[in-house]
């Protein structure tokens, strides 16, 4: 946590501030309809025989659970379920109508509500759509924003007063602004700019209805730009929470709040890092603004008691905690301690540091070496917890890829079932799976949960061809388990197998192919070096020539090869000249 000794000394004072927005009357009367199209529609629902909660209770676990049963009595052949299907879809549509009403404006509902309405003209339009365009209510409420001429909920206007606030007394800073949905990004840009403010907006790659991502190299030179000073303001969506470097602020301004515990930090810590920052959140009142609010205060709470009790238990000699490390094979593990003063306290309290440079608390002399790794971000985790008391040996490092790793040979991923689909449908759950098993000799997916085709409205056959891809396509080894516990059962199982295999044993880690050209066969072992690829290690033995050049190389002279980045560079020289040491 942010109170730990290792980390408090790179957190500065933050500020959070809970800015209360009131909802307009015509917003208000625009939820009001909506929800008596919800009523309609879970009224229709319960009289075929489904289990349904009111308008004002209808959360996504709920949603959830209906479609569960839905898809029950699809199995079953009932010929109702395909109406409800289709009503269900509607009653998605229409929630999400609800949100933007209260989180987003006027503006962004307006255009969402004019998008059904033209699917629903449309003649390939879904059955729900064409159905909910029809209803008399809908047509009235589409009639009413025809009349808002401009953005009625005070969000965007008090959205460019703190951002007025802030660069005029301080024309130096740096200001992130995140929303949830992209519509929202770039719609309160355009408004900033206008109203004077040069911002720019921050989203992913995919290209999604008429909003068209931005490349990788644009992401890059947009943050560049932001680091060097050339505008002041970014506004991102959940791309720019985890996993880019972006650069540190003086203001975080939550345009909405987030159900979420872990976007919710990881948004926060986007300011105070080089010095004090302020995070403003702006809360609709009365909606589920003020829901998700105080969600994501017990959630945090929550998570900062369990890494506490955590800590607690390793400092009594009930975990192997390690050193981080920037991810599985990077050499022999051994620490430059000279670097590392920050981390005293941690093998002050472990009883010793292994021959590995590994802190070692409660290992077994004959075991020095942790069976399960988990990613330092897992430590809150129920699996973490469930395989503590398991006994097993285990330890926490910073993974690069993958949230366990077993031995030299396993990376393990896992998600849940709702995590699954929400990735494949919202991130890069190829690419993401892809990088790992790039990584490992032996790479797992573990799937968390039931009814994984049920979590949200997508067709099953793209679940289906996503689960080939990986399996198939990637060499991944795909598990099923029920429970956080059964995962932990799964990865003790695994540990236990790959401690006890012989060297004799061992699999190449180049079994997939029996034949390869010359030039194949060099671009094979090229391409092994971490962060390479086959792209780039044709790149490599294009400029040098041979295998001998790439190594005794230079890092100026790797970095210097067009599209060989300065993090592939510093990666291939440094393992190139890294000594293998047996464990």
């Amino acid at each position: 946590t942010e109170e730990n000794a290792d980390v408090k000394p790179y957190i500065h004072e933050r500020e959070i501030k809970y800015v209360d927005i009131t909802l307009p009357p015509e917003l208000e009367h625009a939820v009001i309809v909506l929800k008596k199209l919800l009523e309609m529609r879970l009224k229709g629902l319960g009289e075929l025989g489904y289990i349904v909660p009111s308008a004002d209770k209808l959360t996504m676990a709920a949603l959830n659970s209906i479609n569960v049963q839905i898809q029950r009595k699809i199995a079953e052949r009932n010929t109702d379920a395909f109406l409800a299907a289709s009503v269900h879809a509607e009653i998605m549509k229409i929630r999400h109508a609800v949100t933007l009403a209260e989180s987003q404006g006027s503006e962004i509902l307006k255009a969402y509500l004019n998008k059904l309405s033209a699917e629903g003209m449309s003649p390939s339009g879904t059955k729900a759509s064409q159905r909910l365009c029809r209803d008399e209510l809908f047509v009235s409420l589409l009639k009413d924003t025809d009349t808002w001429e401009y953005e009625l909920l005070p969000k965007f206007e008090k959205t460019f007063e703190l951002v007025s606030t802030q660069l005029g007394e301080y024309p130096e800073s740096r200001i992130i602004i995140f929303a949830n949905f992209r519509d929202t990004v770039t719609a309160l840009c355009d408004y900033l700019v206008k109203r004077g403010v040069d911002a720019r907006k921050f989203i992913g790659q995919a290209s999604k209805d008429s909003v068209k991502g931005l490349t990788q190299k644009k992401q890059i030179e947009t943050l560049g730009e932001f680091r060097d000073g050339v505008f002041k303001v970014l506004i991102a969506t959940s791309v720019g929470e985890e996993g880019l470097d972006v650069p540190s602020t003086d203001m975080v301004i939550f345009y909405e709040s987030v159900p979420s515990e872990v976007r919710s930090i990881q948004r926060k810590g986007r300011t105070g890092r080089h010095g004090s920052g302020t995070i403003y959140v702006l809360i609709t009142k009365g909606t589920t603004d003020e829901t998700f609010t105080h969600v994501s205060r017990v959630r945090e709470k929550a998570m900062t008691k369990g890494i506490r009790s955590l800590s607690a238990t390793a400092a009594s000699g009930g975990f192997i905690v390690t050193t981080p490390m920037s991810g599985l094979g990077t050499g022999n593990g051994t620490a430059d301690k000279g670097q590392h003063g920050g981390q005293s306290s941690i093998t002050a309290f472990t009883g010793g540091i292994a021959e590995n440079g590994t802190a070692v608390a409660g290992a077994h002399a004959d075991n020095p070496v942790p069976l399960v790794i988990a990613d330092d971000r897992e430590g809150s985790s129920k699996v973490v917890e469930a395989l503590h008391r398991s006994g097993i040996s285990m330890g926490f490092e910073r993974l690069e890829f993958g949230d366990y790793a077993i031995g030299d040979r396993i990376l393990v991923e896992r998600k849940t079932a709702r995590d699954f689909t929400d990735t494949l449908v919202e991130r890069d759950l190829i690419g993401q799976i892809k990088r790992m098993a790039d990584a490992a000799i032996k790479p797992v997916l573990i799937i968390e949960g039931e009814d994984l085709y049920t979590q949200r409205n997508i067709n099953p056959n793209a679940v289906r061809g996503a689960l080939c891809a990986i399996s198939i396509g990637m060499g991944v080894s795909i598990f099923r388990t029920k429970t956080p516990e059964e995962t932990a059962d799964l990865l003790c199982v695994m540990a236990k197998r790959e401690d006890n295999t012989t060297e004799g044993g061992l699999k190449s880690p180049h079994f997939h192919k029996t034949y390869r050209s010359k030039r194949e066969q060099l671009e094979y072992i090229v391409s092994a070096f971490p962060g390479t690829g086959l792209k780039n290690a044709r790149i490599l033995l294009g400029h040098f020539g041979s295998i001998e050049n790439i190594v005794n190389a230079t890092e100026e002279e790797l970095r210097a090869v067009n599209g060989i980045g300065e993090v592939s560079a510093k990666k291939i020289y440094e393992t190139a000249r890294e000594r293998y040491t047996e464990f």
